[in-house]
């Protein structure tokens, strides 16, 4: 397919192209998946393992410690093994943790089985965008990123579809199911399957072209540039990318550091805040706790399950939006306009919960047209969210850095993404015991405004450049 623009024109195997972005996106499938599947077993868990608020919160939130943990070794691991066998291992780690999720009896093998799946998601979250833009043809890198994105949000959605299912074959999450298991347990089990697909997917496809010439193997790249873009002028391509890489030097971790000032170079704080705000508007409070949030708000456990279905697939739809408009409209406007939607939607839904009633257990009760608002609200947030901040934080942390330390800019900004994450999945059942659902979104809606004027001022535009073109252009910035 020839696609021509004010750049060059370059002929690649979209096809080809399709199929490896798709590979390495399963991973963000699983990453998505083992988000959204603890969703509907947060209850079941504290039930079944006879634990309080703290020990449940904490049931949650452990996975994202392993994610920390996966994300950082993630990127320095994929810089000096390469992206692809850290990707296989990252695969075998789902497996391995949705069979010891479901199997533990306890909180303490739940949680060390969890960290593990924790491990496997900060990797995926880190090597699928890598792994993808340095294989994508620039004049469609945006949407093929955003698969990344894509696929996350499918993973919840299907992670929302299998546990609503499989409560509803038994009556409940804490109900026994099949063979003697609870439906919990079958919850965490179903992940096994895709994460399998994942596996022997990733056994099809090579390693990242920019990788193998950083290690020095530029006849290996040439083949993996060439199946890609056969038309191109690849010898030329292979010697632009050696222009930013010292050959046979693989990046290091202490490359984001600048010799000259000793200091990190602003480039990565801007990626590290980018990955703390995404989370810091309070996105994976509705994905970690949508069906507890809904029952507080007075829905039955079956009502609040059916709403995450409803909640995924607006997710769903509006990351088509994302993958429709990301390279023809740019990254920072889907950001700005992201970061206003999201802020303004969360101010009205601190609005309904700090004005609504309670009953006499001092639960929620959204009442006549109160309780539709507050839905059509949280899903015009996660709308705003699935076209600007979730797929598009992922592109540009993907692409933004230069060659010769992307991998360790992506591995401190992994970091930081889970570290916020957890300290939000952390204290949001504090804030709700506490303060309530008014005043949590109240601190979520000024985050919006606060990642608003932070693209305003410190993001570039990264549309339509290439990889080494980018490096050259922010310099400046790194």
């Amino acid at each position: 397919m020839s696609n021509t623009d004010s750049h060059a024109q370059e002929t690649y195997n979209l096809g080809r192209v399709i199929f490896l972005s798709a590979a390495a996106a399963l991973g963000g499938f699983l990453f998505g998946f083992d988000s959204g599947v603890i969703n509907g077993t947060v209850d079941a868990l504290a039930l079944a393992f006879d634990s309080d608020s703290a020990t449940t919160g904490f049931n949650v939130a452990s996975v994202l410690l392993g994610s920390m943990v996966g994300a950082f070794f993630a990127g320095t691991w994929a810089d000096k093994y390469g992206r692809k066998p850290i990707m296989i291992l990252t695969a075998i780690l789902f497996i391995a943790s949705a069979w010891g999720s479901g199997i533990a009896t306890a909180s303490v093998p739940f949680i060390l089985a969890r960290i593990l799946g924790g491990i496997a998601m900060g990797a995926a979250s880190v090597l699928a965008p890598v792994y993808i833009s340095e294989i994508a043809p620039h004049q469609i890198r945006g949407r093929l990123a955003t698969l990344q994105q894509l696929m996350i949000v499918i993973g919840l959605f299907i992670a929302f579809i299998s546990n609503y299912w499989l409560a509803g074959m038994s009556g409940g999450a804490s109900i026994e199911l099949w063979w003697g298991f609870d439906t919990w347990q079958w919850m965490f089990w179903m992940e096994i399957i895709p994460a399998s697909i994942f596996l022997f997917s990733l056994l099809a496809i090579p390693e990242s072209p920019r990788y193998l010439v950083a290690a020095g193997k530029a006849d290996d790249a040439y083949d993996v540039l060439h199946n890609i873009s056969p038309l191109q002028d690849t010898r030329a391509k292979i010697e632009e990318i050696k222009k930013t890489l010292i050959e046979g030097v693989k990046p290091r971790l202490k490359d984001v550091y600048d010799k000259a000032t000793s200091k990190m170079h602003p480039i990565v704080w801007i990626g590290i805040g980018l990955a703390i705000l995404q989370q810091l508007t309070g996105i994976n409070v509705i994905f970690y706790y949508g069906a507890t949030l809904w029952q507080a708000a007075g829905f039955t456990e079956a009502d609040a399950l059916l709403q995450n279905v409803i909640s995924g697939s607006v997710n769903i739809f509006f990351t088509f939006v994302a993958i429709a408009l990301i390279d023809k409209v740019g990254r920072k406007p889907l950001l700005l306009v992201g970061s206003l939607g999201q802020a303004v939607m969360l101010a009205v839904m601190a609005v309904i919960f700090s004005t609504t009633g309670t009953n006499a257990a001092g639960d929620v009760m959204l009442e006549g047209n109160t309780g539709l608002l507050a839905l059509l609200a949280a899903n015009a947030y996660i709308a705003f969210f699935a076209f600007s901040w979730g797929p598009v934080m992922w592109v540009m942390l993907g692409e933004m850095f230069p060659n010769h330390f992307r991998g360790a800019a992506l591995a401190l900004c992994g970091v930081a993404q889970w570290g916020a994450n957890f300290t939000i999945t952390m204290t949001f059942p504090i804030f709700l015991a506490s303060f309530g659902l008014g005043f949590s979104y109240a601190i979520y809606a000024f985050f919006g405004l606060v990642a608003y004027f932070f693209v305003k001022k410190y993001i570039i535009e990264t549309k339509g450049k290439s990889l080494e073109e980018m490096g050259e252009l922010l310099k400046g910035n790194a």
